[in-house]
């Protein structure tokens, strides 16, 4: 258990008092739960470069910061969903993606295949972000200003996973196509 493994499990610690942060009776829990959820964000960066600048990368590493992103992800959209926040649609669209290339990045191990994950899975990432922080704290400070940011991005957010979820399944084709 080298030091990037714990930090993505400290990552999959967060999300129950994140939920709680945002769910529960707390009073401006939203904006708590908002910075643990970027504290929760950036740590999947850390994770990943300290893996990779100390050549620790390990298999247990390759299972667990995907699903440490997936559950965090998912844990806020539905958070969401029950705050009416976000569309329920969305969140299921965006939910099966990650089921959907997490089934694709499976079949592909069990083959002896990798499947990294892309620029576009980055990029759509870093937009879910913010996204799902700007729907937390209801776009607070632009939200003063009148400048709604959470539900564009929501959307550009759903955009970029259903690309980056084809990008997967088209890369994953030329992978086997040779099979």
């Amino acid at each position: 258990m080298n030091l990037a493994n714990r930090i993505t499990v400290a990552r999959v610690l967060m999300v129950p008092p994140f939920l709680f942060l945002l769910l529960g009776p707390i009073p401006y829990g939203e904006f708590a739960a908002a910075g643990l959820f970027i504290l929760a964000a950036v740590t999947d960066a850390v994770d990943g470069y300290l893996a990779r600048s100390r050549q620790q990368v390990t298999t247990l590493g390759r299972f667990l910061d995907p699903l440490a992103d997936k559950l965090l992800v998912s844990a806020a959209l539905i958070a969401l969903v029950e705050l009416e926040s976000v569309p329920a649609w969305i969140a299921i669209v965006i939910i099966s993606r990650e089921f959907a290339v997490t089934g694709l990045r499976t079949i592909a191990a069990s083959e002896g295949r990798v499947i990294a994950a892309s620029q576009l899975g980055k990029y759509k990432t870093i937009i879910q972000v913010i996204a799902v922080v700007a729907l937390m704290i209801h776009d607070f400070p632009l939200s003063l200003l009148d400048i709604p940011v959470g539900v564009p991005f929501l959307y550009l957010a759903l955009v970029m996973t259903l690309v980056s979820g084809l990008d997967y399944f088209r890369n994953a084709g030329e992978l086997f196509r040779g099979r």
